[in-house]
């Protein structure tokens, strides 16, 4: 199981406690310096089930200084992936990539189905 977080960031701080109180063990990545690549991260939307803007961390700097909330409308998927790919601020965290399940910011509702009682 992969889940890529941002070390300095709340929301990934608060799953890697609750997946350690679980007993789950996982591989940290950092978004920021691994970022995922356009194909990784079009396999992880078509896995996920989600509305590809979920992908987005829209409460970042980095989205609203690229003023993006009016420009994703207009663009296709596939250029969708390649701007995801072009900078891992940009990537809604945490993702956690476990097999065909991928798990996109950390409600604990879903992890909790996605874990049930381990």
């Amino acid at each position: 199981m992969l889940v890529y977080c941002y070390p300095r960031c709340g929301t990934c701080k608060k799953a890697k406690k609750w997946l350690e109180e679980k007993g789950i063990s996982y591989q940290e990545k950092n978004i920021a310096e691994e970022n995922p690549g356009h194909d990784q991260l079009k396999e992880w939307h078509e896995k996920s089930g989600l509305p590809l803007k979920r992908f987005y961390n829209t409460s970042g700097r980095l989205y609203k200084e690229m003023q993006l909330k009016d420009k994703i409308p207009s663009m296709t998927q596939e250029e969708q992936y390649t701007l995801l790919a072009s900078d891992g601020m940009l990537v809604k965290r945490p993702i956690l990539v476990d097999g065909d399940q991928v798990l996109v910011g950390f409600k604990e509702a879903e992890w909790l189905e996605k874990f049930g009682d381990e």
